[in-house]
């Protein structure tokens, strides 16, 4: 981005970060993730998205399946009113226009004042100015959890000063890979004072202190449109009844999980697609228990 220095960036999100509650043992994840599954089940929290045209009747029907209620509010009219009635905010900038930026900048200045966690999902930053203008005016307003494949992650950290790589996005695919952007998760989580999520092959969460890695799902998942974006209305979910660092982990092991789960039924993605949406609305703790793949 032009224009932009390290001062600019040097306080993202700094008074955002809570006390992480989970217990960083391989033994343990699972349990803590499976509790925290049957936890947002009964408290079906409201989620509010303000996300990508592509992404909206998926990630809506992901959210119902894994047991929460979803709100796709958009109008900058009526979306930081909203934020007081949700248990979290959602922000995607995938089909990024004035109007979604208006809302998004609305609604997450309200979510600061109202002390209400909420997640970024910057896809696409690093391919325009104006996206990436967008996306360093959002994190201004301090989330929660960072979410991205490993160039978006980058080039949020590359923005921010913290790199000089030239990773430039594909689309909303990733063109590098997580153990790549696993060092800078670190440092831009130290920096920005949220939980910063790194997606692809191998999950990675990071707090700036405590990393974990997570190797489910299935190469399908990468086949079927918005499903990342998908991830992060759950994640969302997951965000209203638990700290960010508890709730990154236990989205993707859902998620992941029930990627697993919905691939032994079919090899295409169409049938893929379907079969994903019942795995999360069928899957328990002890599908998590006896399938997840932690990495500490």
């Amino acid at each position: 981005m032009h224009g932009n220095d390290m001062n600019h960036t040097q306080g993202l999100c700094e008074d955002s970060q809570e006390e992480n509650s989970l217990d960083i043992d391989a033994r343990t994840v699972a349990t803590r993730c499976g509790a925290l599954l049957d936890q947002m089940r009964a408290a079906r929290p409201l989620v509010q998205n303000i996300t990508n045209y592509v992404s909206m009747d998926i990630a809506a029907n992901a959210l119902l399946a894994v047991g929460a209620s979803p709100a796709m509010v958009h109008a900058p009219e009526e979306s930081p009113q909203f934020v007081a009635l949700a248990g979290a905010l959602v922000i995607n900038i995938g089909t990024l226009s004035a109007e979604t930026a208006r809302s998004a900048q609305v609604a997450t200045t309200a979510a600061r004042q109202l002390g209400r966690p909420w997640l970024f999902d910057p896809v696409g930053v690093g391919a325009t100015d104006y996206r990436n203008d967008v996306a360093l005016e959002l994190m201004e307003n301090h989330p929660a959890i960072l979410r991205g494949n490993a160039s978006e992650i980058m080039a949020i950290a590359r923005l921010a000063g913290l790199t000089t790589a030239s990773a430039a996005p594909r689309g909303v695919d990733s063109a590098n890979t997580t153990s790549e952007a696993e060092l800078l998760c670190v440092e831009l989580a130290q920096r920005a004072g949220c939980v910063v999520v790194a997606t692809g092959e191998v999950d990675v969460v990071t707090d700036g202190q405590q990393i974990v890695r997570l190797a489910n799902g299935s190469p399908l998942m990468t086949r079927v449109t918005a499903l990342g974006c998908s991830l992060s209305s759950v994640m969302g979910a997951f965000l209203a009844i638990a700290p960010p660092f508890d709730a990154a982990i236990a989205a993707l092991a859902v998620y992941g999980v029930a990627g697993d789960i919905a691939a032994e039924t079919t090899k295409h993605p169409g049938s893929f697609r379907v079969a994903f949406i019942d795995a999360l609305d069928a899957i328990t703790p002890a599908d998590i228990a006896t399938r997840l793949k932690v990495q500490l």
